[in-house]
């Protein structure tokens, strides 16, 4: 059976309840699935955290007595392995679903085409991909990490009117508002680590954790549960057991360039040495070490030497940059700390959405190869 209007408004839906694993999933896809009989929704369902029920599964509970026969619409191909839950794939036909529209095949080896193949094999109708571009994006780190190794990387600044991050000193608090601090804290809460510099964490005292009341979320304390990996860059070993970071609840993973120093840290601390060039760390080897570690979306929250450097080295997917309507002058920091020196040295960006964000105006910009 061809792909229909009527499809594509059930796949939309279904994407849409996707959406509402955001900040729960990981390091599983966002996944959503609607359930139709004779153009009439019957159940649906969505991926709500990682060991729960798969968007399937709670949408054939859901319908009951009413799956036999219907239509499936599932933002992700059906998974046909066994990990914490069972194959959703078997699980479709053991309901007696008569077809399935899929947005996307799965990226991960474990699946990749085979849970269709299984569908297909048991009679079922399997049409798609439908809306596979908005399915790819919903996905976007889960899927650069099965298919490339690594995750995406983005890069939180904040800026003034005149490109400027911080004072001389290094003061930078308050740039930016209130309110982008906790759209910064929804950053947060969707990633699976966050990339910061021992200069930030030291100058800062930066704790770097997903703070339930900034997050102007309705099930924000659930979401804070879980804290992102904190990954602290310190190429030198000039943290020490004490700093206030180390104080916070959740994990912290400690890098250097050279020999782990001996040192009795907290509880939830763990340290790795990544040398890479002139004393520094290996920022492509991190990625595919975060990668290692299931991470899908990471964020760097860090100084205009760390985020210039992601950048110069093609690291940085993304640039989430939140402008203030403020001067810093001409004494201040930069943005990123790129020595380029002519006009076609230049690194072109590609914007994708600007929007206000209280005072401030929130840019998200990509690096454009063909720019």
């Amino acid at each position: 059976m061809p792909l229909t209007e009527l499809d594509s408004h059930f796949m939309a839906r279904a994407l849409r309840l996707a959406e509402r694993g955001r900040y729960t999933t990981m390091p599983n896809p966002r996944v959503g699935c609607v359930l139709v009989r004779d153009g009439e929704p019957v159940a649906e369902g969505w991926h709500e955290q990682a060991g729960r029920a798969h968007a399937e599964i709670n949408a054939i509970n859901n319908a009951g007595s009413r799956a036999p026969g219907a239509t499936a619409y599932v933002t992700l191909e059906p998974c046909n392995h066994t990990g914490r839950t069972g194959p959703c794939s078997q699980a479709l036909v053991d309901a007696g679903i008569a077809r399935v529209v899929y947005a996307m095949e799965d990226p991960n080896p474990q699946v990749a085409g085979q849970g269709l193949e299984t569908l297909r094999r048991a009679g079922v109708d399997v049409v798609g991909p439908l809306m596979e571009e908005q399915a790819r994006a919903l996905n976007a780190g889960f899927i650069k990490r099965m298919e490339q190794g690594r995750p995406l990387v983005r890069c939180k600044l904040a800026m003034s009117l005149d490109g400027r991050t911080a004072m001389a000193s290094g003061e930078s608090k308050w740039v930016t508002s209130r309110r982008a601090r906790e759209d910064v804290q929804r950053l947060r809460a969707r990633s699976c680590a966050i990339v910061t510099g021992v200069d930030t964490v030291l100058m800062d005292q930066a704790a770097l954790t997903v703070r339930a009341a900034e997050l102007q979320l309705d099930d924000a304390e659930r979401i804070a549960e879980r804290q992102p990996l904190r990954v602290v860059l310190d190429s030198h070993a000039r943290m020490k057991p004490d700093a206030p970071l180390l104080q916070h609840a959740g994990p912290v993973l400690l890098v250097h360039a050279g020999d782990v120093p001996h040192q009795t840290w907290p509880a939830q601390v763990e340290t790795l040495s990544l040398p890479g060039r002139q004393g520094r760390i290996d920022l492509k080897a991190l990625l595919e070490e975060l990668a290692r570690r299931d991470c899908n979306e990471v964020l760097v929250e860090s100084g205009a030497t760390l985020a210039g450097a992601f950048l110069g080295l093609g690291l940085l997917d993304e640039a989430i940059i939140y402008m203030a309507p403020k001067l810093l002058g001409s004494n201040a920091r930069p943005l990123f700390q790129l020595p380029l020196d002519t006009m076609a040295a230049q690194l072109p960006l590609k914007i994708h959405d600007i929007r206000a964000i209280g005072q401030d105006w929130r840019i998200t910009a990509s690096p454009d190869p063909e720019g």
